[in-house]
């Protein structure tokens, strides 16, 4: 018996995870960029995050944002910020659970910065599938540098 074709459209792997991350990114209560990251190794989340103020802590969304204020460019003086990325979130949430992120795929809306770019060497990641730019040439040097494949999916 022939198998019916399905007008469903499947998405790939990529394009499930990347919106996965997109979901994620709409819990971020940074004013200024919406991130979301996901961990993923044998099409398995290991971990999510997304970009605001540690837990238990006042969010930008309801305080403000001091970047703003002091009208601090993206990707400059990030020490000067209340949240933490969405792909230290995400390592940190495999960290607090037990859970190994070596060789596996960082899927994130952006591409990491410098600060991230180096924790994710650290961690081992293979491989990072991004849907959007971040200014940060250093970041994308070190991470060619550390031989993670960068992939741009829109």
């Amino acid at each position: 018996m022939q198998k019916k074709k399905s007008a469903h459209k499947r998405p790939t792997w990529d394009e499930y995870f990347l919106e996965v991350a997109r979901l994620v990114a709409k819990r971020a209560t940074c004013l200024r960029r919406k991130v979301g990251a996901v961990l993923v190794k044998d099409k398995r989340i290991l971990a999510t995050g997304y970009n605001g103020a540690p837990s238990g802590l006042a969010h930008c969304l309801d305080i403000g944002c001091l970047r703003e204020k002091l009208k601090i460019p993206s990707g400059e003086r990030q020490e000067l910020c209340r949240g933490s990325h969405a792909e230290q979130n995400a390592l940190i949430q495999a960290s607090l659970h037990g859970i190994s992120v070596k060789e596996s795929t960082l899927y994130v809306t952006n591409q990491p910065c410098i600060i991230c770019a180096k924790m994710l060497i650290n961690a081992g990641i293979k491989e990072i599938v991004i849907c959007g730019n971040y200014p940060d040439k250093m970041a994308k040097g070190f991470l060619k540098e550390a031989k993670i494949k960068i992939r741009i999916i829109k």
